[in-house]
């Protein structure tokens, strides 16, 4: 991974968020954006739309005329964590959370607060109640260090937080170790590849390329269905091509470190297979037998929200170590099993993954006729077979 690629994931990974409370990535992207002159603007759920810089353009860009996908790549600014909602002492912050979760060994773990304005200080979680389902916590406190609100306390309302490590991220050896790579990992992709293909914008046209960074996924894809619900994507009149982008929980046949994963399907849905194979015969060009290809039904993605909407999907997923800070691969500072952890991906999984995004941008793709390879070799194999018959 080059030295800037890497400066902007760990940039990006240092980032605090939770459902809702995407503000500081928000805040980070759009700054890179506006370095680089990227178009972009904010829908009116606050999702940011990277590469048209309005409404009018974005529609603009649907309903031009041509082949080329306009490919549409999806990826969520938050993570899993909590919400304050009220000073039940005065330095005892009760708390509710938002999204997936460790279960086990929760009482004295470390966590993190923030506010839109920045870090708010640290605490330890006490009276956690499970919510009813038992996949998550539900409401909790948080005992927040008295000499750090000594002098102003926040609203409560204001802070939000999640599970605090050493550090939000660090290096060792080719893994990330991290506070929140669900689903910056996406976020980074998308920037990475809106700087490349933007960089070559001396060319006549403008690239085929939006890059759709969503709110409140951890929520049931809540940023990716309002934007859906607005109706623009099914205005156009080229043909279009989700991408959903993710960092997935480890499974048998998708390991951390063996490559970036050719997303078969989620929990939920097979993804499109005319489209999903490009996109396997691209990953087997540019990362040969350093990929992987699965069904990744470990959860759902914004996959299935884009499937659900009639929008033609494919998917690409790094894999993800202690997947929601739950300690199922264990690792440094990791309490136990289902206890908090980091987070970890393999730097080799996220540089693949980008790099298959950028080879999506490519031109003249076989998107109309994707099994002519298979085809072919299915052809010639049955006309060796002919005297046979």
């Amino acid at each position: 991974m080059q030295p800037r690629h890497e400066a902007l994931l760990i940039t990006l990974l240092s980032q605090p968020t939770a459902p809702f409370r995407e503000v500081h990535v928000i805040k980070m992207v759009t700054e890179v954006l506006d370095q680089h002159a990227i178009p972009y603007f904010i829908d009116p759920i606050g999702n940011i739309v990277v590469g048209a810089a309005s409404t009018a353009d974005y529609q603009k860009l649907l309903r031009a005329r041509s082949d080329e996908p306009l490919r549409v790549f999806i990826a969520h600014m938050d993570h899993p964590g909590f919400h304050g909602v009220r000073w039940v002492a005065p330095n005892v912050l009760r708390i509710r959370w938002h999204g997936g979760s460790p279960t086990k060994l929760l009482r004295d773990s470390h966590v993190w607060l923030s506010t839109e304005d920045g870090w708010a200080g640290e605490g330890m979680l006490r009276k956690v109640v499970l919510h009813p389902k038992g996949y998550a916590i539900g409401t909790a406190e948080v005992h927040v260090k008295a000499e750090q609100i000594a002098q102003r306390r926040p609203g409560a309302k204001s802070l939000f937080g999640g599970f605090k490590f050493r550090k939000p991220v660090w290096k060792s050896g080719s893994k990330l170790y991290t506070q929140a790579a669900d689903d910056l990992i996406g976020v980074f992709c998308i920037v990475a590849t809106a700087l490349e293909v933007f960089a070559k914008r001396g060319r006549k046209q403008r690239p085929p390329f939006i890059g759709l960074l969503t709110r409140a996924e951890e929520v049931g894809l809540a940023g990716a269905v309002g934007h859906f619900e607005l109706g623009w994507l099914q205005t156009a009149r080229r043909p279009l091509v989700c991408v959903s982008l993710e960092a997935s929980r480890t499974l048998p046949g998708a390991v951390v470190g063996k490559g970036p994963i050719v997303r078969l399907g989620d929990r939920r849905t097979p993804f499109q297979a005319d489209y999903l194979q490009v996109l396997s015969e691209l990953a087997e060009q540019v990362l040969p037998q350093q990929h992987q290809r699965r069904i990744m039904d470990g959860g759902s993605c914004e996959g299935s929200a884009a499937m659900a909407y009639g929008l033609p999907t494919i998917a690409l997923a790094a894999p993800l170590g202690n997947y929601h800070n739950q300690g199922l691969e264990g690792g440094p500072d990791c309490r136990g099993p289902l206890g908090p952890a980091p987070e970890f991906v393999h730097m080799d999984d996220v540089e693949g993954q980008r790099k298959l995004c950028v080879a999506l941008m490519r031109g003249k793709l076989p998107w109309r006729d994707p099994w002519r390879k298979v085809k072919a070799r299915l052809k010639n194999n049955y006309k060796d077979y002919l005297k046979h018959f």
